[in-house]
């Protein structure tokens, strides 16, 4: 059973007054009221358990707050949550407001938020990691609202991600290992067939797995479902088979203390019996028992791009794949 909101005409018949007077004393104005009316009128208000319609208080008054949405895996991993973060404070200063979703990679979840954030009238929409591209770009396309992607989509779209290249942050992982600490017998932790991860962020692990692969000799590639639990499981089982590496990449900041403690369970050292280097260490954690030598992203360049882009509504490329850097700590031996 629904229940009817009281109206301002309820309130201003319950007070014996007009609706005028009912909305200047919302309002605070802009002619005054007498203490005994208003008393009347607060009375009212109070019975009727009045409610202001929001929406259509803001239709009526000047905007200067838009909103944008912005999708992302998982706002607990750094990575994500210091993107959230860069757009949040960017668009603040623009005049916008952020409104955020949590999408895990499900395809059924990022749909649903979209939809969502194009009903509540959002300017534009920036995806994080798209699992459901195809729908997506078709919803925002319907409501003509532009789109930006970013880090990586699971589904052909017309326009380029904004993002970093990843399979030089491969090559870039691989060859600190082997050029730089002689490395011979380095492992890939990550699995990216749909076979191995359900919903996870494995466009981005399979082109670091690309860029690992141009450097080392010999693949070894230990498939996980991209979770720490799996990171764990899929080193130790490797690690008491008996064929131990010397060096290893973790393809996502994810599986990075779940592989780190496997290797330590098993009685071995980082670095000294096996180096690591993993991607997008959390830079705002310096007290990590150890901190992980990994590379990172444009995080702040990123972001800049990506709400330029969707303000804008711009239909030029994208630019091309940014450049990332490798940031030294205490895993990979140096």
């Amino acid at each position: 059973m629904t229940v009817e909101r009281a109206t301002l005409a309820d309130v201003a018949r319950r007070a014996g007054t007009s609706t005028a007077v009912v909305s200047y004393v919302l309002n605070g104005g802009p002619r005054p009221v007498s203490d005994r009316l208003r008393a009347r009128v607060v009375a009212a208000l109070d019975e009727l358990n009045y409610r202001p319609d929001r929406a259509a208080r803001a239709l009526r008054r000047p905007r200067r707050w838009r909103h944008v949405g912005l999708l992302v895996p998982d706002v607990r991993l750094p990575l994500f949550g210091t993107l959230v973060g860069h757009i949040e404070v960017e668009a603040r200063a623009r005049d916008h407001l952020t409104l955020i979703g949590n999408t895990g990679y499900d395809p059924e979840r990022e749909i649903e938020f979209a939809s969502a954030f194009v009903d509540s009238g959002i300017e534009g929409l920036i995806v994080v990691g798209g699992a459901n591209g195809a729908a997506t770009a078709e919803l925002c396309r319907g409501a003509r609202i532009p789109i930006v992607w970013v880090h990586n989509n699971r589904d052909p779209v017309r326009s380029q991600v904004v993002g970093a290249d990843h399979v030089r942050a491969g090559t870039l992982a691989a060859r600190h290992l082997v050029a730089t600490h002689r490395r011979e017998n380095v492992a890939f932790v990550g699995g990216f067939a749909a076979g191995d991860v359900e919903h996870g962020d494995r466009e981005t692990v399979a082109q670091r797995f690309e860029g690992y692969a141009a450097v080392v000799g010999s693949v070894r590639h230990i498939r996980t479902d991209l979770t720490p639990a799996g990171a764990y499981r899929a080193v130790r089982e490797q690690l008491a088979a008996g064929d131990p590496f010397d060096g290893v990449v973790i393809g996502t900041y994810g599986q990075a203390a779940g592989t780190m403690r496997a290797i330590t369970d098993a009685g071995l050292r980082i670095p000294d019996d096996i180096a690591v280097v993993g991607y997008d260490a959390d830079t705002a954690n310096p007290y990590a028992p150890q901190i992980l030598t990994a590379v990172q992203q444009p995080i702040d360049e990123i972001a800049r791009v990506a709400l330029s882009r969707v303000l804008a509504a711009s239909a030029a490329e994208a630019p091309a794949p940014m450049a990332v850097r490798l940031a030294i700590g205490e895993t990979c031996g140096c």
